[in-house]
């Protein structure tokens, strides 16, 4: 049995839509308790021989500020494990999953508004049928290679089962090196004929790299992703985006920065196109900003503050990651989209 439990206070803002927009939208401050990717799980191994094991899991997702939760909504499976590497089936995150803690290694678990996904992934959108990346797959497969020399390597197929249009998977595949103080990643996923109508179905891609060099006080992270969407059966709507964390060992806790910035929309698309926060067009860019410091009160417990800005263009959309915050997003080209920021104070604990 294992778990945690991850809340924290938050002090938001950022302009929402309002009668009179965009002059007159509302732009409050707004007062939170959130819960932040808290869970239950059992999950274990049964000898089979010859170092074969048979692996189980089950984990559920908890709102411990609203007392409820879903059973089995995280990563759940059953599968094997041995020395030529690891087999599942069932419901959990790709291999586009494995290069968030290579960039965005917050001590604050990545699961607040702090969250580095807010740009990258266009995390908040959710599962691949909205458009969105880094989402745990139903009905997949996986193999992860065992490690070899620092390199292991994964590959994820999910048959999509559930939409309308025929043939609908994803496809997940990364490998990664680490080797003392460096640890390097690359990530791929591709949604073929997920989004959009059964008579037109979309196709979708996401291509990541990332790397990380640990100093003896200081760790120094960075990472590249190239998004490509379908807009429609002919046009595409792209996207590249640049991030670079830094991680100190400062005082009794660990010290966060991180800066993302994704660029303007291209592609052949119509300007105006959008899907997310991406936006087809001029001034359609964003920049997020992270600063947090986490206090280690024992091994199974911290404490964080932090603070997050996602500064968008006059065209762009983008929220956070975790625990979105409505924001005003007029249609192109006389945007006028909110810019969420917010103060956070939590603690997390581990059992």
């Amino acid at each position: 049995l294992y778990g945690r439990l991850n809340v924290n206070m938050e002090v938001v803002n950022g302009k929402q839509t309002g009668s009179g927009c965009p002059e007159t939208c509302p732009n409050p401050f707004k007062f939170r308790v959130n819960s932040n990717s808290s869970m239950f799980g059992i999950r274990g191994a049964e000898p089979l021989g010859d170092g074969v094991s048979a692996i189980f899991q089950i984990e559920s997702g908890l709102s411990s500020t609203e007392g409820r939760g879903v059973l089995a909504s995280r990563e759940t499976f059953l599968g094997l494990s041995g020395p030529l590497g690891t087999f599942k089936m069932g419901y959990f995150l790709g291999p586009y999953d494995d290069i968030l803690p290579i960039f965005g290694n917050v001590p604050t678990l990545t699961t607040s508004i702090l969250s580095t996904a807010a740009l990258w992934a266009q995390g908040f959108l959710g599962p691949p049928e909205a458009g969105g990346f880094n989402d745990r797959l139903s009905n997949s497969i996986r193999y992860d290679t065992p490690t070899m020399s620092g390199f292991n390597a994964s590959l994820q197929y999910a048959t999509a089962e559930g939409t309308p249009a025929p043939g609908s998977h994803s496809i997940g595949a990364g490998a990664s090196y680490t080797n003392g103080p460096v640890q390097l990643g690359i990530a791929y996923e591709g949604h073929h004929h997920v989004r959009g109508p059964p008579e037109a179905p979309l196709t979708d891609r996401a291509l990541s790299v990332a790397g990380a060099y640990q100093f003896p006080l200081v760790r120094i992270g960075a990472v590249y992703e190239r998004l490509k969407y379908d807009a429609t059966t002919t046009t595409d709507l792209k996207r590249n985006f640049y991030g670079v964390g830094v991680t100190g060992d400062v005082g009794p806790g660990l010290l966060y920065a991180f800066v993302g910035r994704a660029g303007n929309g291209t592609g052949s698309a119509v300007d105006g196109t959008r899907i997310g926060g991406l936006t087809k067009g001029k001034d359609t860019g964003s920049t997020q900003w992270v600063v947090s410091y986490t206090y280690i009160m024992s091994g199974r417990t911290l404490a964080y503050a932090g603070y997050v800005k996602i500064r968008n263009e006059a065209n762009a959309a983008y929220t956070f990651n975790q625990n979105p915050y409505p924001i005003l997003c007029d249609l192109y080209p006389d945007g006028a989209c909110g810019q969420p920021g917010g103060f956070v104070v939590g603690m997390a604990h581990f059992f």
